[in-house]
């Protein structure tokens, strides 16, 4: 499986299922964050929530078909060999009082299972991991502002106790909005490693009995 980071909340998962290359695209967005998405192709597009930032399901085109298929709501999906769950959850920690709701995602994708955790801005509760279930890539917003900052989101990590964890949403050069750096979500999870340009993984190759911070650059 390879998986991309387009930049703020959006992310390329592809796959070859069935003997057939599938693509989902993550909560893509407008030229209106200050960041370019070019324009991707997908067979499946997940939107956390109606904000520009994470639901420009125009700029996506379709591979098979003119548009790609679209998900924007909780529920339990499948399409094309992937499996997919919404699950509500709180844009802030007021019940959704200040900002609304967003959607998480968890993906089945090949046999791994990706968490995409929209603009969550709380932690998460009993229910929802009960949903969740076991997950091995984390995608956690990071940047605080709208979002959970470093220390929420490092909580939310010891919540899901996932393989892998990436961050997303934070301030990157362009982008719009007063974010903090991912080097606060760096230091709390003692991370040292190398920034990637692309993430590739197999299920074997996870690590175990152990949780594992990737950083990615934004994909060009």
């Amino acid at each position: 499986m390879n998986l991309s980071w387009l930049g703020h909340s959006c992310f390329k998962i592809e796959e070859k299922i069935n003997g057939n290359q599938v693509t989902v695209i993550a909560d893509p967005y407008d030229k209106s964050i200050g960041l370019k998405i070019g324009r991707p192709k997908a067979d499946i597009v997940t939107i956390s929530h109606a904000h520009p930032g994470h639901s420009a399901v125009d700029v996506v085109s379709g591979i098979e078909f003119d548009q790609p298929l679209v998900f924007d709501r909780p529920g339990e999906y499948e399409s094309k060999g992937v499996f997919m769950q919404g699950i509500g959850a709180y844009h802030d920690d007021s019940e959704g009082a200040k900002l609304g709701k967003t959607t998480m995602y968890r993906f089945d994708v090949g046999g791994i299972t990706i968490l995409h955790l929209g603009d969550l801005g709380t932690l998460l509760s009993d229910q929802q991991l009960e949903k969740i279930g076991d997950i091995d890539i984390l995608l956690v917003p990071v940047g605080g502002k709208t979002t959970l900052d470093a220390k929420g989101a490092a909580e939310v990590v010891k919540q899901v106790d996932p393989r892998i964890v990436i961050p997303m949403h934070y301030k990157i050069d362009g982008l719009v909005g007063d974010y903090a750096s991912v080097d606060a979500f760096k230091k709390e999870m003692g991370f040292k490693g190398e920034v990637l340009p692309k993430y590739k993984i197999a299920k074997k190759d996870l690590p175990i009995d152990t949780t594992e911070v990737v950083l990615l650059n934004v994909e060009e």
